[in-house]
């Protein structure tokens, strides 16, 4: 089953490559963090305060595709967490076909950001990652 969440926040480190997005649980009290690298981090602060560089970046290259595609990110999923790595795929909608997409929870939320698309957790992933 999955659970809407949010990112509820976003901890920058200039000082460290290791960067830390929070993830909680929409109208619950789970959260729990997932640890991104630094250029992760600035992707997502920038696409959510509307900041565009003047060449597009991987993650906005990315979100040109998709639109140039005719598809739409319908909704990013946090599916799994194995030997401390979580796991994500990026759900996207293509006229009325589903395609789903293996991503990196980081790289799936900057990508989802921008277009507003809603977060899931799969609920044993809140589980594992609250403990």
């Amino acid at each position: 089953m999955e659970i809407e969440a949010e990112l509820s926040r976003i901890i920058i480190n200039e000082a460290s490559d290791q960067q830390i997005i929070v993830i909680t649980e929409r109208g619950g009290s789970r959260s729990f963090p997932i640890v991104i690298g630094i250029v992760e981090i600035f992707a997502i602060d920038r696409r959510l305060k509307g900041i565009m560089p003047p060449r597009p970046m991987t993650h906005d290259l990315l979100d040109s595709v998709i639109e140039n595609l005719h598809a739409k990110v319908e909704k990013i999923v946090i599916t799994d967490l194995r030997h401390h790595t979580f796991y994500a795929k990026i759900v996207l909608k293509l006229n009325s076909q589903i395609i789903e997409v293996d991503s990196r929870p980081s790289d799936a939320i900057a990508l989802g950001v921008a277009s507003s698309a809603p977060i899931y957790v799969a609920d044993h992933v809140f589980d594992k990652a609250s403990q």
